[in-house]
């Protein structure tokens, strides 16, 4: 007790040299050694220390194999070095001691399973198509696993297995990853053949976005725009920034400029699609655990920013009309203060203040970038004098006048 109130004290007062003396005190003892390599574990990460905090971590789990916060240390460790490996033999112990359940291991290991299968997939393919699928067994509504499966099936010509993952997958979490891939399981069909499948597909969850947009992408390739743009009419009232694009794309292709740099433009401020975020990190692409925290199977297909409130689109047609704005009296000649007599009938007295007079808005002045050829004529005022012949200094008289 007196070396842990010796710790907290240290830690009160921000001495972390002392806190660290008295950890490593409490770990030299056999009744306090795990509350002594917590303290340490503490102190390593405040100063940024991941190789120190990790040792403490590892010895912490050794001797208590159940112990929760340095079991999930030390997965966390080993997924942010990218060893799967390790990370699965950690999750097998995790699962051994009690420390998770059936269903949160189950969760957690198809998410390490399609980890490894992503990193090794260049180099096994085999291997990464093995791993994949044991990953949509133990979860088969993982996106990232389903997808990886169904790829690497349709490359060895299992395109019926391939498509029951995808279905399975897609029934569960609609997702534009599992649409592409379905899309291109027959990879010899055409691009018509791709529009019907993709169709099919997206009759498994009706009414869903994805599969309205799956179906706008496949039509926009098939280049039937008539289907496409019957599939874009309900979105388009309040657009995404990947409806805009779409439709953007369709007038471009129909041949209508105009209204293809409106639908652009439109983009820009239109609300955000759903895409892979993790403790506030938006990512391009499905990642095991998340770069803030080091959490495993910490990102969502989600807005990112859901937890705001949604702002009204953006619509270019009509755009509001701006305020009046008032005008400014005119300037008027003023007689003499001395004379004016106010409401009451008394003349003014000479400690009255003067109404100060508004000043008249001028219009700004656009400057050029380019002097031109001709100027036009030069002012007239009688303070500036017309030169009938050039002078040296017109130029600069000139470049005056635009400032």
């Amino acid at each position: 007790m007196a070396l842990l109130l010796r710790a907290q004290a240290a830690q009160l007062n921000g001495d972390r040299a002392g806190a660290e003396d008295a950890f490593r005190a409490m770990a030299g003892r056999s009744d306090t050694r795990l509350l002594g390599l917590r303290g340490l574990y503490v102190e390593a990460q405040r100063r940024n220390d991941p190789v120190a905090a990790r040792l403490f971590a590892e010895q912490a789990a050794k001797d208590a194999p159940a112990l929760a916060w340095a079991g999930q240390a030390v997965l966390e460790f080993r997924c942010a070095a990218g060893d799967w490996e390790g990370a699965l033999a950690i999750l097998e112990d995790h699962r051994k001691s009690g420390m998770l359940d059936r269903a949160a291991w189950r969760r957690q290991r198809a998410v390490l399973l399609t980890a490894r299968a992503i990193a090794g997939e260049e180099e096994n393919r085999d291997a990464a198509r093995t791993s994949a699928l044991e990953a949509t067994k133990l979860a088969p509504e993982l996106v990232p696993a389903a997808a990886l499966a169904g790829r690497l099936l349709a490359e060895s010509g299992e395109r019926r297995k391939a498509g029951k993952i995808l279905e399975t997958a897609w029934k569960a979490n609609p997702h534009p990853d599992l649409a592409e891939t379905y899309a291109h399981v027959r990879l010899s069909d055409s691009a018509r053949d791709r529009l019907s499948r993709v169709q099919a597909l997206a009759r498994m969850a009706p009414g869903h976005v994805e599969g309205v947009l799956a179906t706008a992408r496949a039509a926009l390739d098939a280049r039937e725009f008539a289907t496409a743009r019957a599939a874009l009419s309900a979105l388009a009232a309040e657009p995404t920034q990947r409806v805009a694009m779409l439709m953007a794309e369709l007038e471009q292709l129909e041949g209508d400029e105009g209204r293809a740099r409106e639908w652009m433009r439109r983009a820009l401020h239109a609300a955000r699609d759903p895409a892979w975020t993790a403790d506030g990190y938006v990512s391009d692409r499905w990642l095991p655990v998340s770069p803030v925290t080091g959490r495993l199977d910490a990102f969502q297909w989600k807005v990112p920013v859901a937890e705001l409130t949604e702002r009204e689109p953006l619509l270019i047609e009509a755009a509001p009309p701006e305020a009046p704005r008032p005008e400014l009296p005119r300037e008027v000649a003023s007689p003499p203060l001395s004379n004016v007599t106010p409401d009451n009938g008394q003349p003014a007295g000479p400690s009255r203040p003067a109404v100060a007079r508004p000043v008249p808005r001028v219009a700004p002045i656009v400057p050029l970038t380019q002097v031109p050829d001709d100027p036009g004529p030069e002012p007239t005022e009688p303070d500036i004098e017309v030169a009938t012949e050039p002078r040296p200094d017109a130029w600069q008289r000139i470049r005056q006048l635009f400032r």
